[in-house]
């Protein structure tokens, strides 16, 4: 994300926060204080999000020191340290829970991605993100799926075709909606993909010439199924029901991707906590 648009971001979330000023801390710190802090992580994962958070404290002290002490998207089992902060103490105290806030929320998708990356690991198959995100937020969480070990898929509306099935629906049919789309955006050719739901629909797809094929809410058996009557004709993604107790069988199934929405929408958050070490 371009550094204007985080500062954006982090300047309304600082926003919404502070309304008419932190009370507690212009109480009780001096205004020419200044302090050390450290960001530690305490669960197992893999952090995202340095750029956005560094740009939070330093919105507040554009003269803050930040120090990163991990690699972005390396998994850690044990946790630690990951970022230490040097500046004005009121403007790290203010700034202390917006800033956790936008590292422990991405830094839980890439954790989300990670696993994920590791339950498909050896089957040939890659999981995919959605656009189920949180509105604003999207190129943040899609680069940390892609920091913890999965894939993107497209970004929005704009950069592939994805007929789904009320697409099918108003345009008539599978061979319209194909059809169509092919002639209005052929840069985008490649891209196309049609969700199918049926032994019949996927016929269509194919007769249609879909390079790629949905799969939605299909069963493992019918994945499989699906799988032996594609046999090589088009590209094939799986998507509906998927979590991480699910998403290896389906895997196994010869599925070319797995779409998973729970990477960006049901990401736990990785839990941290900022420690303020010393101050002056």
């Amino acid at each position: 994300m371009p550094l204007d648009d985080l500062r954006a971001l982090a300047r309304r979330a600082l926003e919404e926060d502070l309304g008419t000023g932190d009370v507690t801390t212009q109480a009780t710190i001096p205004a020419g204080a200044r302090a050390r802090a450290l960001i530690g992580q305490k669960a197992p994962g893999a952090i995202y999000g340095f750029d956005v958070t560094e740009t939070t404290f330093a919105l507040l002290d554009p003269e803050v020191r930040c120090e990163r002490l991990v690699a972005e998207g390396h998994w850690r089992e044990d946790g630690g340290p990951v970022l230490s902060i040097e500046g004005s103490a009121r403007a790290l105290l203010t700034s202390e829970r917006t800033a956790l806030n936008f590292l422990g929320h991405l830094s839980g998708v890439a954790t989300m991605a990670a696993r994920a990356a590791r339950a498909v690991h050896g089957t040939g198959a890659v999981v995919l993100d959605t656009r189920k995100t949180i509105p604003g937020l999207r190129l943040l969480e899609k680069a940390a799926v892609a920091a913890g070990g999965a894939q993107n898929h497209r970004i929005g509306l704009y950069d592939a075709i994805l007929i789904k099935e009320n697409h099918i629906a108003a345009a008539g049919g599978i061979a319209q909606a194909v059809a169509r789309a092919r002639e209005a955006a052929p840069a985008l050719a490649d891209t196309l993909e049609v969700e199918v739901r049926t032994p019949t629909e996927i016929d269509q797809a194919l007769a249609a010439r879909a390079p790629r094929l949905l799969l939605d809410n299909m069963s493992v058996a019918e994945l499989r199924a699906a799988v032996a009557q594609v046999d090589g004709r088009a590209r094939l993604e799986a998507s509906g029901n998927v979590n991480l107790d699910t998403l290896r069988e389906r895997a196994l199934t010869g599925v070319d991707w797995i779409s998973m929405g729970a990477l960006t929408h049901s990401a736990p958050a990785l839990d941290l906590s900022m420690i303020v070490e010393a101050s002056t």
